[in-house]
This record gives C-alpha cells, sequence and structure tokens, in this order.
C-alpha cells in the first residue's frame, strides 16, 4: 500500500461491526475509529472497543480510538404522528413544559432552556437549517414562532440559533458518565461536543484525569461547531490537544459560506500552535447509498488535505452507509493523489522562528538538515510522540518514522499527519538504540543501505520531552 500522509478517521456503526469487515477498512487506510457515543449504551462501547482493538491486531496495524461525546441534547421533542409537515407563514410553539406529542401547532422540547436564550426577532434553525422559525414573542415556557422556511420536522431534530448563543452546558450529566466508560476502554481521545471556549475543555481534561485508568491520559479534540467557539479558538487550542472542524453545526450557526473560509483558518492555525486537526462532516455523504462519490465530495476532502489537515472523517458513510469499505478505499485515493500536488514551503516555516524549548529546536532541525540532503527518512525515538507532533506540523515531503517503546504513544501518532509510528524497545543505551533503530528501518524497508536518514534521540534515554540529539547516519 503507498505510503499516505493524511489519516482517516471512521466512524463505527452497524454497517461496520463485522469482525472481518472492519479489519478489511482497517488494512484499506482507517487509522483512528471513532465511537458516537451519541448512540448505545455503555457496554456497546465496550465492547465495540475491544472488536477494534481485536481488528487491528490482525491487521497488524495499531489504530487509536476516539470515544466522541454527544453533548447537550438541544432538540425539540416527540410528534404524536413521528412528523409533521409546516408550511411557510404558520404559526408555531416551541413549548418547554409540553408533556403530550407534538402537532401543526406546537411540540415539546428536550432542550428546556430554550426559552430563556431567545427573544423576539431571533431566528432559529431545526433539522439542521432545513427548517427556519422567526421568533415573535417569548411567553413563559413558550417560545411562539413563525415558520418561515417550511418542510417535514420529525421528532428529536435539533436546533440551532443563528449567530450561536444558546447557553446549554458543553458537558452534560451523561457525558460525564461516558468519559468513566472511554477511560475504561483506554480511548486514545475523547472529542468534546458544543464547547464554547477553553473553560470547556479544561472541565473535560480534569474529568478524564479523575476518572482515568492505569495512569491512561487521553489526547481532547475540541468540536468546533459553535458560532461562540470561533473568536474564543486559539484559546480552545492551546489547553486542547486538537480541534475537529465539525462543519454540521458550525454551518447551520454561522451560515454555510463562511465554513470553507472558516475550515482553512482553523487548520492554519492549528497547525501554528502545534496542534491537531480533523476535518469532518458529509466529507463522502453520497456514498452512504452510492458506490462512488461526487466530484464535489472527491474536490472537498483534496482541499482539506492540501490545507493541511491532519486526518479526513467519515461519519455515517462509514456507520450506516451501504459501502463503508469502498468509502475508505475512495478517501485513501484522493489524499494520496492530493498529497502529490502539495507544494513544500518548509524553508519558509524557519523564517523569524524562535524555539524555547531544546527538544523542539531539535525537531526542527531534523526537519531543516534532511530536507536539504534529501534525507530518506526522519526518524524520531520518542517516549510522549511530542518530537514528531512538531516535525508533521511543517510540509516536507519525506516520511517521519516514530519509534515508541509505548503502545499508548503509538496509538496516539495514529492521529500526526504524516507520522508513522511504530512499536520498539528504546530502553537501551543511546548507541545501541540507533543501531537497533536502524535495524528496525532496514527489515521494514524503509531504509537500504547507502540511504541517508536524520534521527532524533534524548539523553538519558526514556525521559518525555527529553529529545537533544540529531544525527544525520548513512544505513550501512
Amino acid at each position: 500500500m503507498p505510503r499516505r500522509a493524511t489519516k482517516i478517521v471512521a466512524t463505527l456503526g452497524p454497517a461496520s461491526s463485522d469482525p472481518a469487515l472492519l479489519e478489511a477498512m482497517i488494512r484499506a487506510g482507517v487509522n483512528v475509529v471513532r465511537l458516537n457515543f451519541s448512540h448505545g449504551k455503555a457496554q456497546d462501547h465496550v465492547d465495540r472497543a475491544r472488536l477494534v482493538r481485536e481488528a487491528s491486531q490482525r491487521a497488524g496495524r495499531e489504530v487509536a480510538i476516539m470515544a466522541d461525546l454527544q453533548g447537550p441534547k438541544i432538540r425539540v421533542g416527540k410528534f404524536a404522528e413521528g412528523k409533521v409537515m409546516l408550511e411557510p407563514g404558520a404559526l408555531f410553539v416551541l413549548d418547554a413544559s409540553r408533556t403530550e406529542p407534538g402537532d401543526i401547532h406546537g411540540v415539546g422540547l428536550d432542550y428546556k432552556e430554550l426559552p430563556r436564550d431567545v427573544k423576539a426577532g431571533d431566528v432559529l434553525l431545526l433539522n439542521d437549517g432545513l427548517i427556519v422559525l422567526t421568533v415573535n414573542a417569548v411567553k413563559g415556557e413558550q417560545v411562539h414562532t413563525t415558520v418561515k422556511l417550511g418542510g417535514e420536522l420529525s421528532n428529536n431534530k435539533g436546533i440551532n440559533k443563528q449567530g450561536g448563543g444558546l447557553t446549554a452546558p458543553a458537558l452534560t450529566a451523561k457525558d460525564m458518565e461516558d468519559i468513566k466508560t472511554a477511560m475504561s476502554l483506554q480511548a486514545d481521545y475523547v472529542a468534546v461536543s458544543f464547547p464554547k471556549n477553553a473553560t470547556d475543555m479544561e472541565m473535560a481534561r480534569q474529568l478524564c484525569n479523575v476518572a482515568c485508568t492505569h495512569g491512561h491520559k487521553p489526547g481532547l479534540i475540541a468540536k468546533i461547531e459553535r458560532a461562540e467557539a470561533i473568536p474564543e479558538l486559539d484559546r480552545i487550542l492551546k489547553v486542547s490537544d486538537g480541534i475537529m472542524v465539525a462543519r454540521g453545526d458550525l454551518a447551520v450557526e454561522v451560515g454555510n459560506a463562511a465554513v470553507p473560509g472558516l475550515q482553512k483558518h482553523m487548520i492554519k492555525r492549528a497547525r501554528e500552535l502545534d496542534k491537531l486537526v480533523i476535518t469532518a462532516t458529509q466529507m463522502m455523504e453520497s456514498m452512504i447509498v452510492n458506490p462512488v462519490p461526487t466530484r464535489a465530495e472527491v474536490s472537498d476532502v483534496a482541499n482539506a488535505v492540501l490545507d493541511g489537515t491532519d486526518a479526513v472523517m467519515l461519519s455515517a458513510e462509514t456507520a450506516a452507509g451501504k459501502y463503508p469499505l469502498e468509502t475508505v478505499e475512495m478517501m485513501a485515493a484522493v489524499c494520496l493523489e492530493a498529497e502529490k500536488t502539495d507544494h513544500d514551503p518548509l524553508d519558509n516555516d524557519f523564517v523569524g522562528a524562535h524555539f524555547d524549548r531544546i527538544d523542539q529546536a531539535i525537531a526542527m532541525g531534523a526537519l531543516f538538515t534532511a530536507h536539504h540532503l534529501h534525507a530518506k527518512a526522519i526518524v524520531a525515538l520518542t517516549d510522549s510522540g511530542s518530537t514528531p507532533l512538531w516535525m508533521s506540523r511543517h510540509s516536507v515531503r519525506m516520511p517521519i518514522y516514530a519509534l515508541t517503546p509505548k503502545v499508548s504513544t503509538q496509538r496516539k501518532m495514529a492521529l500526526m499527519r504524516n507520522v508513522s509510528p511504530l512499536l520498539m524497545d528504546t530502553s537501551a543505551d543511546r548507541d545501541t538504540a540507533l543501531a537497533d533503530a536502524e535495524a528496525h528501518l532496514k527489515k521494514r524497508g524503509i531504509v537500504q543501505s547507502g540511504d541517508v536518514y536524520a534521527i532524533t534521540v534524548g539523553e538519558p534515554m526514556g525521559t518525555p520531552g527529553g529529545t537533544n540529539t540529531l544525527k544525520i547516519c548513512r544505513a550501512v
């Protein structure tokens, strides 16, 4: 299989839970498996995590598991007939106190705080913006609206407020329980839905730290899907391990036209701040029912790759679609083609650069030197994964191989663009470890006798953040 820099996140669901199919998907290119905690019980996720680990072992490729928290349920209630057809100009009441099923005149709310979050003149968008309501008045627990854009509204559809402003907390009681489940199955990443600010992410990290088992601490991914999160982006990034450009709810709140520019900005800022970034939502949506994607979807995936995203994500395409394996294969092929046209502005990255840490300076020195020597590979002996992360924030055509003694670090690095994580015992003295690393690389056909490669290592060995040596080697 050709080496691909951009990683693929695939959501596990009914369509992809067959062990043989999941193994085939991992072999085809899945790097991270997403468990969607909006569906299923705790034991379901524990069982699916075991399924992923077993399939990964059979495929001979470690993958990361990402637990994606549900977040607040900002939804309407249920209807007596399961759905209603709303006509433009009709009056419709969203009633937080209503207990009976909804009808053509109104419906109850799962989100009871809505009457306190809106006022006359506000615009509410339901079902991903397909239904648009204008607020006329708020009377007690009732929000009286006029249908501006009508259509079919069915049970439990989502509610967004144009421009943002809903006060629902990012972490619900269910999320707090789900974090405990995610820690019990040792999820490598936890994705937090609807964070508004850095405080939401700091709280999530505290909850993960309290619930962690055997010292396992996951990476935290902030899903940027609220309008309020955009001005807070840098602060959110600084307390997170990465972000997800969650284009569904975000597009509803800020408008579809604003999303492409925001996507480019978010990917750029994540890379500049040494954080990870996943681009998500409707990337190959048509492949839920069709065996091939649209040309627009191919361009969408390719543009995210060219923007520098670490990963592209599949949701319903692999969770519930007809062609989960074919979708992964197609996405991998698109990523590979896009990467061929990726330009290489590495020298520009060092103009005016300033590094405060020795390990970061070593990482940058390895990139610069290997680039100008046209080295076959860049190799990092790493305990924590921080050196390969810094390297992966820059565009280099040569591969980065990260050798680590920790399976947990190997799995986390599965999300890093252009990083191939390999497991290797690095507990020996430096010279032995370097010799072992070269033997490891030669055995896998990564380097051959005479090839030049750059390798970084820290002394004393096994100290996180201790990378302090860069060596340029010619394989013997």
